[in-house]
């Protein structure tokens, strides 16, 4: 590849805060740009996101984890990083975990703040929070290349402009020595270590465990917001302890590939036979259907933003949703899992929801929570709530 490079840098290519970047594909595309956050080299799957908003909380989703993000928006950091004080049932407003999850993120321009709740600039967070970034680099044709040949391994280098420039062989070497993100195993890591509860404020409606893999903070506040007590559990947990005491069970979004989690699957597939409410999201669908019997298959470049139409197959209203996700359920698949289709993407067919004839056990592929995005989808939550106080939950 070292002597194949195809090698894209910007005229005129003028930097603030002393950092250059490069970055190199598998296939031996390479760009030359600015940086901003913090120097270093890290390796990842890149992806996009089309979202025009919300970057703290996609750059704190750790479903990103393992990945290089690439904003389609040409400028990001207008809004500054706000303020972690802001918390609803104690749970940060404006994020969606405790850190940054990318391995690094790819920006067209990396702008200053101007807004009132801004704490500090992009440049300034991704530096505390050690993790590179690249500006001033064509993401229009980057993204045009993930599109047409499908999602890549790369590798980001950040370095002070009047440091030691890292060779092309040297990125080459890195990227290629580094594990595939199909082959890691991102998920175990990604939830807390022991059980840890959140109690609503006000009455509880019901109590619910939940199979963290990686949940979204959003997912938490959805379900606190609607007084529904929520233990977390390790994504190694046993189906009896997610069962045990509660009214109902929560399967959680997450990074990674969900073939390599034979065990939560069968966790998953053990929990929806058990009577209880269930609501799965993202990772966690596609957990329950390999349970049950279904196969997963990965996007050609997934499906990144906030502004995804579904289509409900039970009524045929149409709402814009979130979605983080690089692998999908397929529907040929569903016969005797004892599941059935109930949200649909129209723009390429891809199955989006799934859930029981008797209704007890929901699950979306999308994120009905919305961080960020719009809450066309936030009954999703109104109906699993209503589930577990029917089903045990406490007046």
């Amino acid at each position: 590849m070292h002597g194949g490079l195809r090698v894209y840098t910007l005229p005129g290519l003028r930097c603030r805060h002393g950092l250059r970047a490069r970055v190199l594909l598998e296939d031996g595309v390479a760009l030359e740009g600015c940086g901003f956050g913090a120097a270093g080299t890290r390796v990842g799957e890149v992806v996009f996101t089309t979202a025009m908003t919300g970057y703290p909380e996609s750059l704190t989703d750790p479903s990103y984890r393992g990945q290089i993000l690439v904003a389609t928006h040409p400028l990001i950091g207008n809004y500054g990083v706000p303020s972690r004080r802001r918390r609803v049932h104690g749970i940060p407003l404006d994020y969606e975990s405790d850190r940054v999850q990318v391995e690094a993120f790819i920006v067209a321009e990396a702008t200053e703040p101007s807004h009132h709740a801004s704490e500090e600039s992009l440049h300034e967070w991704l530096e505390r929070e050690g993790v590179p970034g690249v500006y001033r680099v064509d993401t229009r044709f980057l993204v045009e290349h993930i599109r047409e040949h499908g999602v890549l391994m790369g590798v980001v280098s950040v370095y002070p402009e009047d440091g030691d420039l890292p060779g092309w062989g040297e990125l080459e070497g890195i990227l290629k020595s580094s594990p595939r993100y199909d082959d890691l195993l991102l998920a175990p890591s990604a939830g807390p270590r022991e059980p840890v509860t959140h109690t609503p404020e006000g009455r509880v409606r019901g109590r619910v465990s939940m199979l963290d893999c990686g949940v979204k903070y959003g997912i938490l506040r959805s379900l606190l917001e609607r007084g529904l007590e929520v233990t977390r559990y390790p994504c190694t947990a046993e189906p009896s302890q997610l069962l045990d005491g509660y009214d109902g069970v929560v399967l959680s979004s997450g990074p990674g590939n969900p073939a390599l989690l034979r065990d939560q699957a069968r966790t998953a597939a053990e929990v929806a036979s058990s009577g209880k409410p269930v609501l799965a999201v993202c990772l966690g669908m596609q957990l329950l259907a390999l349970g049950l019997g279904a196969e997963i298959y990965k996007l050609p470049y997934g499906h990144r933003s906030v502004n995804k139409p579904v289509v409900d197959l039970e009524t045929g209203r149409c709402m814009i949703t979130t979605h983080n996700h690089g692998y999908a359920v397929d529907w040929d698949g569903l016969e005797g899992t004892g599941l059935k289709p109930w949200f649909k993407q129209p723009d390429d067919g891809t199955l989006e929801g799934v859930k029981t004839r008797d209704g007890l056990v929901l699950a979306t592929q999308f994120h009905p929570e919305a961080g960020p995005g719009p809450w066309d989808a936030k009954w999703v939550f109104d109906r699993f709530a209503g589930l577990v106080e029917s089903r045990g939950g406490r007046a």
